[in-house]
């Protein structure tokens, strides 16, 4: 048998075109996809807000991948353990870490809060507990890791802005009655709430679109929710590869607010 000749070399800009016309095409799909849809949900992660100047956690450059001069990890730091046993520490690495007061809506929080607006019926379950999914304007908001923006009196329930758990003199803020301020974040060994999961899934079970964006997708119990939904399209628009790429109907390797710019709120109404 003769030998197949040669495939022949693809150039360089050949590739790039090739990747071009296959990234408008993954665009278009999304914009069809949201203009059929009824009920939409978007899943957002810790990238949502990397365009706000919010440090993620997984990345290279991420919270996890950070040295801090220590011998406790930022997984152990942000633990309810660790916030029980050494609260002044806990704190100190909060106010540093996890306290974004001056950050902004970008084009993502903003555009969302725009289709929603325009008479999309759009509801947010995000992992992220800066606040400006709502501060953009969405109505529909299910934090399933709490928000910085609350905080409360574990001795008496007292609410606490913020502001004042970081504009505190004290390395640990505490109530007028002595008590102890929590965040109301998720730590690492405690549990979801359990409204804001039913909650969650049941928004997922009922969309026909689910749009995941800016998550690795490795955080449990969170990520196991998209396996709730069965409606007819969706969309995976993420920096990097996930696991779960093979699993969803449109692929986008880009930032999310590059995406989402080039999908006007006329375009899908």
């Amino acid at each position: 048998m003769r030998p197949l000749p040669p495939l022949p070399e693809v150039s360089r800009i050949e590739q790039e075109e090739y990747e071009r016309m296959k990234y408008e095409d993954s665009i278009e799909q999304l914009r069809q996809a949201m203009k059929k849809a009824r009920k939409i949900v978007f899943f957002g992660g810790a990238g949502v807000s990397t365009e706000s100047g919010i440090t993620d956690f997984r990345s290279a450059d991420g919270i996890y991948n950070q040295s801090y001069g220590g011998i406790v990890s930022p997984e152990v730091i942000i633990s309810r353990s660790f916030f029980d046993a050494h609260p002044e520490d806990f704190y100190s690495f909060y106010r540093d870490k996890l306290l974004y007061l001056d950050a902004k809506p970008n084009i993502s929080h903003i555009r969302l809060a725009e289709y929603e607006k325009a008479g999309k019926d759009i509801t947010v379950v995000t992992q992220n507990i800066d606040g400006l999914h709502q501060l953009a304007g969405s109505s529909k908001v299910y934090e399933l890791h709490g928000s910085v923006l609350r905080n409360y009196c574990m001795k008496c329930g007292k609410s606490y802005t913020v502001q004042q758990v970081a504009d505190t003199s004290s390395p640990v803020p505490r109530c007028e009655c002595g008590g102890m301020i929590k965040p109301d974040v998720v730590l690492y060994e405690e549990r979801l709430d359990d409204g804001v999961i039913f909650a969650s899934v049941d928004a997922i079970s009922n969309c026909d679109l689910l749009i995941i964006a800016g998550t690795s997708l490795i955080v449990y119990p969170a990520a196991g929710l998209i396996n709730y939904f069965k409606g007819e399209t969706s969309a995976l628009i993420n920096l990097s590869v996930t696991d779960k790429d093979d699993r969803a109907d449109i692929v986008i390797h880009n930032k999310l607010g590059t995406v989402l710019s080039a999908i006007e709120p006329e375009d899908i109404v």
